[in-house]
């Protein structure tokens, strides 16, 4: 197992920062790792306090009567300079549970109210988004949505367009749009499904 002697944080950001961390792997050779993190300090990372929590929330979301459409958000991302298709998220605020962070978000960037629907935690506990990159995590919450699509709640720094894709729209979204992989391996289950959410059924929930 590897150790780390030092952390430094090596920016001042906002929302994201980098921090270096001088490293011996386990075979004793010396070197540098970087991990960007929304923790605020070194002390805050999660290296530092051993204790996993998520940063954020990922929405699945099924909509209309007979729940056959998902919702999706296309969204313009920097880190590409284009638009990609990714299920409705948001970080969590401070002292928010996660299913209620789930709701308020989906308000926001759709306009549409969420009713999550209750899960074994497996399928919803919090799991690491890119860990070679990143210590972020985020919980998943399922659920059903309806009413109509709004904007206007959005943030001015966002460039959302909702979209309520059925089948035929996932199945060439994801031969040919740029998709984000959380969202792609669900939208998969979509396509397999024939009952709504039936990969969630096949464990009891408790």
């Amino acid at each position: 197992m590897g150790k780390i002697r030092s952390i430094q944080r090596t920016t001042g950001n906002p929302y994201v920062n980098l921090y270096e961390l001088d490293v011996e792997n386990s075979k004793g050779h010396a070197g540098k790792y970087y991990v960007s993190s929304r923790a605020k300090c070194a002390g805050d990372l999660e290296l530092s306090t051993k204790k996993q929590s998520p940063d954020g929330v990922i929405i699945y979301s099924l909509y209309g009567e007979k729940r056959d459409r998902v919702v999706l958000i296309r969204q313009y991302r920097y880190t590409i300079d284009n638009y990609i298709y990714e299920f409705p998220a948001g970080l969590i605020e401070a002292g928010e549970e996660y299913h209620s962070a789930a709701v308020r978000e989906m308000r926001e960037e759709t306009g549409l109210t969420l009713q999550p629907i209750p899960v074994d935690t497996i399928y919803e506990k919090p799991y690491y988004t890119t860990i070679g990159m990143t210590d972020e995590c985020c919980a998943t919450v399922y659920g059903y949505a309806d009413g109509e699509i709004r904007a206007d709640m959005q943030e001015i720094s966002e460039e959302i367009e909702v979209v309520l894709a059925d089948r035929d729209e996932v199945r060439r979204i994801l031969r040919e749009e740029r998709v984000a992989i959380m969202a792609a391996y669900m939208l998969q289950h979509f396509l397999a499904d024939e009952v709504p959410f039936a990969f969630l059924q096949e464990r009891h929930c408790e």
